[in-house]
């Protein structure tokens, strides 16, 4: 079955609302000191001027998860990458007023930061809240699928980390059944407790907390790289 690692097409809206002056300005200044090159290998060396562990957000809305990440390990890593342009500049503002010195940024296809790492080099991965496509012919442009899977088992290290957030009860069933029929990841879930409260370094995006107002349950999932 086809999936994004073979369909390498982005779905909606590039940008949203019309950026205001100071945002131009952000994506101007700031967007091209901290972007990821746009060709060749990249590994902590190329990003960072060190060997450091690295940590890769798929899709970090406006990036209150990574800027969070990236303040409790500030010797970490961190890349995000967002294929929209109204996200970027909300990461931007938080590397901004963080002074976070360790994000870089990629605005586009992921999977195409993902594919020039290093096999082993990540200490963590993350996908929050992903587009769920809902409907059944869909499910093919679902990140959780074996293909992009397979790239982010050769991309962690063993014993690093792939964490999973949803509030979409569709997606959480295919997730668990595709993830169950993997042997390079184990569920370190041992109770549902582990999976519906999220963990202490685990920060809250707004999606989430929309998710709560409406109502919704969400999902933490968190795999380790066997």
């Amino acid at each position: 079955m086809n999936d994004p690692t073979t369909i390498r097409r982005l779905y909606g809206r590039r940008q949203g609302h019309k950026l205001r002056q100071g945002q131009s300005a952000l994506v101007e200044d700031l967007l091209p000191r901290v972007s990821i090159p746009e060709t060749g290998p990249i590994d902590a060396y190329t990003l960072f001027g060190e060997d450091r562990p690295l940590e890769l957000e798929i899709g970090f809305g406006a990036g209150e998860h990574l800027a969070g990440q990236a303040t409790m390990r500030p010797t970490h890593g961190f890349i995000g990458c967002e294929p929209f342009l109204n996200g970027v500049v909300g990461a931007l503002n938080h590397i901004r007023d963080g002074a976070l010195e360790n994000v870089r940024l990629h605005m586009g296809d992921a999977l195409e930061v993902v594919e020039r790492l290093p096999d082993a080099s990540l200490d963590r991965l993350y996908l929050l809240h992903p587009d769920p496509w809902r409907k059944a012919r869909h499910a093919k442009r679902r990140m959780v699928n074996h293909g992009p899977l397979d790239l982010i088992a050769a991309k962690l290290k063993p014993g690093g980390e792939f964490r999973l957030g949803t509030d979409d009860p569709t997606y959480c069933r295919w997730a668990m059944m595709v993830m169950n029929q993997r042997r390079d990841f184990r569920w370190l879930a041992e109770t549902a407790r582990d999976f519906l409260e999220r963990p202490a370094d685990w920060p809250e995006t707004r999606y989430e907390r929309k998710a709560r107002r409406q109502g919704h349950e969400v999902w933490y999932f968190r795999y380790v790289r066997q």
